[in-house]
């Protein structure tokens, strides 16, 4: 190049060496401000291609540039939700199940996506073909229970769903650079033929656990009335024990006060006594026949003779007693 110089000069074509010099700066000047900018939004993933073959990645949001040559690819770095329509699933004991199921997903490596599945409509493809088959595969293993029960040990649809979830995250990362957050079932349908044989399988469960409830009911009710007749039976002893005692004090105390009496003066204890004897066996209707060295008998005529009359005797006494 200095030798070319050294000749253009010694020929004099130095003014050609400047113009040359000074078309190659601007070249250079065109070829720098030809570099086409490019915004990466803080919500996408870019790719460069050059000639339809990825290059490099945009992973940072801001302004970066590329050469005019060069295209780029934007995706979507949010989080997506693939909502199909329900799917018919079969159980274990080969009944029909409609599950209505969402994925939530989103690109986790842009590079391999685009290189599988290229877009959004592939990507969501994909999610259906693997996603749903594991779970027709997870549905088919278990029975129609493990979704749709009264039966809180058998219900085992956030245990299945975690499984499908860890199992479908798995293989989507590795062949399609997608990562899945949560496969999820928004609505458990029963087709006609099966609905009737749940809501029969439901009565008849909650049938058993009212029946299950009487019976403790009635059995603590048993244990209630046996426990209150065996207290009833306690209070009724102690209380008839206790009227006893208190019995047995009065009957004595009178006995005690009689036999003072008595003591005192034995012919007008005998008299009071068959006095109330008197009172207890005799009224206007009653007509006694007594002997002649009856104490009643004495007591009576003694009473009517004093009176000079028989007015305060009974009729049928009287009747005896008249002379």
């Amino acid at each position: 190049m200095a030798g070319a110089v050294r000749c253009l000069a010694r020929s004099g074509g130095i003014e050609t060496v400047k113009r040359w010099f000074a078309w190659g700066a601007i070249l250079v000047a065109v070829l720098a401000g030809a570099r086409v900018p490019v915004f990466v939004d803080e919500t996408q993933f870019v790719i460069v291609t050059r000639f339809g073959r990825p290059v490099r990645d945009l992973a940072i949001s801001g302004l970066h540039w590329t050469w005019p040559w060069e295209s780029v690819l934007r995706f979507d770095r949010r989080w997506q939700v693939y909502d199909p329509k329900p799917s018919e699933f079969l159980t274990r004991e080969k009944k029909n199940l409609d599950l209505d199921v969402f994925v939530a997903w989103r690109i986790a490596e842009p590079r391999r996506f685009l290189e599988t599945v290229l877009d959004l409509p592939g990507a969501e493809a994909r999610l259906h073909d693997f996603v749903w088959s594991e779970l027709a595969a997870e549905v088919g293993r278990n029975t129609l229970n493990a979704f749709v029960t009264t039966n809180v040990a058998d219900h085992r649809v956030e245990e299945i769903l975690s499984n499908l979830t860890a199992r479908c995250a798995t293989r989507a990362r590795e062949a399609y650079g997608i990562e899945i957050a949560e496969v999820r079932i928004k609505r458990i349908g029963l087709p006609a033929q099966v609905r009737e044989s749940v809501f029969q399988r439901m009565r008849a469960e909650r049938g058993r656990i009212a029946r299950q409830y009487r019976a403790e009911g009635e059995e603590q009710a048993l244990r209630i009335r046996a426990e209150a007749d065996r207290e009833r039976a306690v209070f009724l002893a102690k209380a008839d024990a206790e009227a006893e005692r208190i019995r047995g004090r009065a009957e004595a105390d009178a006995t005690r006060i009689y036999a003072e009496a008595y003591g005192r003066d034995p012919e007008f204890y005998e008299f009071l006594r068959t006095l109330e004897a008197a009172r207890n066996v005799l009224d206007e209707n009653t007509t006694v026949l007594l002997s002649a060295d009856s104490p009643l008998f004495r007591v009576l005529l003694h009473a009517g003779m004093s009176v000079g009359s028989t007015s305060s005797v009974p009729s049928g006494v009287r009747e005896v007693i008249r002379p």
